[in-house]
Parts: structure tokens; C-alpha cells; sequence
């Protein structure tokens, strides 16, 4: 629904009211105005699949394929230099991105998540924190005994934050065992955690399944007791029709990563069969190893588009649908639809303001086809998570002001990771 000539009343950091705009004129002449004329507010965009510290890897090794990408150059670029500062310089570096571009909540999957909390805090972002679970030893932990030990830790220590959420984040089926699985589906069900996973990526993914399992990915994690509405299955690319059902069945989300997805070649996710079948579908930049862009506006346009030639329909995922994916949908995936994702009476007060004036964007004849297919993240001047500016004018403000001040750090340590 879009309203016109309305506003948005907030107090204590949640929306009070939605009225027109000369009512709240009226009623709430007490409060601070902000008026922004020539603009649209939108509920502030979930970015429901990012690996934030990524950033520092932008552009370490374009042109690639997944499993080339990651097994000659992303996983030994992370051998050399995966610490907790590079993580919290990286997510620091993301966050700052994230907040220009409208981006008020991400779905983090990556290592020592504690550093990734501490920027996302620093930020003022509200960030659903991946407690990471591979089968292999890194520099964050040794076993998956030991990952899942720091990530619940962690999870014990922040758990009142008002900003953040947590979910398990088993990497992949191809880096996970069966037993990890199983403790993983045991642990979500009896803390009611999402599980956050890459799963059907790619075409290589389900033949080393098959091989090695017998069955495709989807129906492994069916027999572990994986799929269910806590599961945010990542990319689903290479699906059947049978799988979509399976998942509709199971009131599973996916997390659709357009650019990623083309930009490994990694095919072209069914995402209008998933809408039939009425699939909580979000949106996801992925890292920005792999887009090379943390926004959202512009995966909106890219999932619009690309919908369209995949169902060759030109109403597939219409301009209203692919906003609906990058708030709602995502915060709904994430188990947030009742705090965040839509501007509605008694949910938390995080918007966007996006100027829709400039000759790129006139005219206008639908203010939502106008922020899906004409509008980017330069067009966003203000942002708020929680009722508190983050964004005024294009610049960051408050606490993650304080991000521009660290810029020369974050370039000292790019051309330090580059040089080695």
C-alpha cells in the first residue's frame, strides 16, 4: 500500500502512528519534524544473507567459479588472514556501506561473529548474528564442538541486546556432517533458533550430495529434520519443482542472491515458482567478495529483472513484491515480522527515506517502480534503526559517524591484506 501525503510519528523508537500529514500536524506538534518532501519512506531493507568482513576481500579474485573461487583463493586468503580485527575493520567497513545504502538489519554468516557484533553495534545496525558451524578448524575454532561452544557463549552474553537476534549458520551441506546436523536441528528447536544455510548453490553441490549421500541436499536435510519454518535455505539455485513443494510444505524461507548467483555463474533460482508456491522469499547481497555490493536496491532491480526473463513472464516478481522481499520478506525469515520489516502502529521505528527528484527519476507514476527499477543507494538521504538517525543527508551520524574516522585504518589494513 502506498499512502500519500502521510506521516510516520515515533516515539521511544517505535512507530506511534501512521496519519496524514496534517493531522500529525495537529496532534503531535510537540515532536521534532523532519519533513522530506519529493521523497518515499520504506521500512528499513533486510539484507538476509551477507558475510559483512567480505568487504576486505572485494575484488581479491573476480571472474571465477564458486568452488575455484573458494577453494584456490577465498579459503587461503582466510588461512593467512582471518583474526578478530579483520573481521570487526571488515563488518565496520560493510556496516558504513550498508547504512547509506538503506540497509537497517543484516543476516551475518561469518567467523568470530563476536567482531562482527561489535561493529554492528558501533554502527547502531540491528544484525541477526550467524553462530558459524563448519566441520573443519579455522583460526576462530577447532571442531564443530568447539564453534558451537563459542557461538552459544556468545549468544549467553548478548542475547538482551535490543538490536540483536541470533541463528545457527551451519555453512553448507558440503562442510557440515551428518551429526553436526542433527545437534545443530536439536539445539534451534530447543532455543527456537532459526538455521541459516547456503543450500543447491550450485550443480557440482548436488552431485558430490549424491555421491556421497545418496540423495540430493534438500532431501538430506529432510531426513535429519532440518527443514521446517526456522530454516533460511541461502541461494536455492539448482531446484526442482518437487523441492519448491517441499519446502512450501515446510514453511521454509529463501534467501535469493541475484548478483552472486550470476556473477559466480551459478545459475538462475526458480524465484517466481517459489512466490506460486508461497515461499517467504528474501533478498541477500551475499559478501562482497562475491557481488562485489552490499545493496539492496539494486538486488531488488536485479531479482525484478531477472525473474522476469527466468519465468518469461513479465509479471514475475513485480516492483511491489521485490520490496516486499528486501523488508518484510527478510524480516520474516529471520523470525523479526513482528518488530521490523513494514511501517505499522507498535513495530520498531527503522526507515528509509529515498528522494525520488533528479531527471534519472521524473516522471514518476508508482513510487514503488520507481525505487526498484530507477532509484540506487544514492537516491537514500536518511536512515533510522530504532527510531535513532543513522543517516541524514548521505552522511552517518551519532555513533556510526564514527566509522569515517577509521577509514584510514580500514585502508591501511586493505593494502596490508593485498600486499600479502
Amino acid at each position: 500500500m502506498v499512502l500519500e501525503q502521510h506521516a510516520v510519528a515515533v516515539r521511544d523508537g517505535a512507530i506511534e502512528q501512521v496519519l496524514p500529514a496534517a493531522d500529525a500536524a495537529r496532534k503531535f506538534a510537540a515532536y521534532e519534524f523532519i519533513e522530506l518532501p519529493d521523497h518515499v519512506l520504506i521500512p528499513g531493507l533486510v539484507n538476509a544473507h551477507t558475510h559483512a568482513a567480505m568487504t576486505l576481500m572485494r575484488g581479491l579474485a573476480d571472474d571465477l567459479p564458486l568452488m575455484r573461487w573458494l577453494e584456490g583463493h577465498i579459503w587461503p586468503a582466510e588461512t593467512r588472514h582471518l583474526s578478530p580485527r579483520f573481521v570487526l575493520d571488515g563488518t565496520a567497513l560493510a556496516c558504513a556501506e550498508m547504512l547509506r545504502g538503506g540497509i537497517t538489519c543484516f543476516n551475518e554468516m561469518y567467523f568470530f561473529p563476536e567482531s562482527a557484533l561489535e561493529a554492528a553495534l558501533e554502527a547502531g545496525m540491528r544484525v541477526a548474528l550467524g553462530l558459524i558451524v563448519v566441520d573443519f578448524p579455522t583460526a576462530y575454532a577447532s571442531d564443530p564442538a568447539d564453534y558451537l561452544r563459542k557461538g552459544l557463549a556468545l549468544r549467553d552474553r548478548s542475547r538482551e541486546q535490543p538490536l540483536v537476534s541470533f541463528c545457527f549458520a551451519p555453512h553448507a551441506p558440503y562442510t557440515v556432517s551428518d551429526a553436526t546436523f542433527r545437534q545443530i536441528g536439536t539445539l534451534a528447536a530447543e532455543l527456537d533458533l532459526p538455521v541459516h544455510l547456503h543450500v543447491h548453490e550450485t550443480a557440482s553441490e548436488i552431485e558430490r550430495s549424491l555421491a556421497e549421500h545418496g540423495v540430493r541436499p534438500l532431501e538430506r536435510l529432510r531426513r535429519l529434520g532440518l527443514l521446517g519454518p526456522s530454516l533460511i535455505a541461502v541461494h536455492c539455485v539448482h531446484i526442482e519443482q518437487a523441492e519448491i513443494d517441499l519446502l512450501a510444505r515446510h514453511g521454509c524461507s529463501v534467501v535469493h542472491c541475484p548478483s552472486s548467483n550470476l556473477k559466480l555463474a551459478s545459475g538462475f533460482a526458480p524465484v517466481d515458482s517459489m512466490l506460486k508456491s508461497n515461499i517467504n522469499v528474501a533478498l541477500g547481497t551475499d559478501g562482497a567478495a562475491s557481488n562485489n555490493r552490499l545493496d539492496l536496491l539494486n538486488e531488488m532491480r536485479t531479482a525484478a529483472l531477472l525473474a522476469k526473463a527466468v519465468a518469461r513472464d513479465a509479471q514475475a516478481l513485480p516492483a511491489h513484491a521485490a520490496l516486499h522481499a528486501a523488508t518484510l520478506g527478510g524480516a520474516r525469515a529471520l523470525g523479526l515480522g513482528a518488530r521490523v520489516g513494514s511501517i505499522e502502529p507498535g513495530k520498531r521505528a527503522d526507515l528509509v527515506a529515498v528522494a525520488l527528484r533528479g531527471p534519472e527519476l521524473a516522471p514518476c507514476y508508482d513510487p514503488v517502480s520507481q525505487l526498484v527499477y530507477a532509484a540506487g543507494r544514492e537516491h537514500v538521504t536518511h536512515v533510522w534503526v530504532d527510531g535513532e538517525l543513522r543517516v541524514r543527508d548521505g552522511d552517518l551520524q551519532n555513533r556510526a559517524s564514527s566509522l569515517d574516522t577509521r577509514w584510514q585504518i580500514w585502508q591501511n589494513a586493505l593494502e596490508s591484506h593485498a600486499d600479502s
